[in-house]
């Protein structure tokens, strides 16, 4: 079984970021707590060059593994918390692993 990769794109509101950081340290915690075995990967990234922009890199064991950390009830909270945050919709790439 391959496993999947999500990487989400989220540009931040200036003076949001602080906001933003702890919203998802506080999701990430839940994410690897309650998905060991499903989720794999689930990092947070910033630009150097772009600092209102922020990578959310995810792994998962199978298509419904993403499925059900979308349904989660942790997940469904912090949406909108971290949605205030951000000037527009996060862009969103599903990838499969090669290596």
């Amino acid at each position: 079984m391959s496993t999947l990769g999500v990487i989400v794109t989220m540009t931040v509101k200036e003076g949001k970021e602080a906001e933003f950081e702890a919203v998802f340290a506080a999701l990430k915690a839940q994410v690897m707590e309650n998905e060991k075995g499903a989720c794999l990967l689930y990092d947070l990234f910033r630009s150097p060059k772009e600092p209102q922009t922020y990578y959310i890199m995810e792994q998962y064991a199978s298509k419904e593994a993403i499925a059900a950390h979308g349904s989660t009830p942790y997940f469904k909270e912090a949406s909108p918390k971290l949605g205030a945050t951000l000037t527009a919709a996060p862009v969103m790439k599903f990838v499969d692993k090669v290596a």
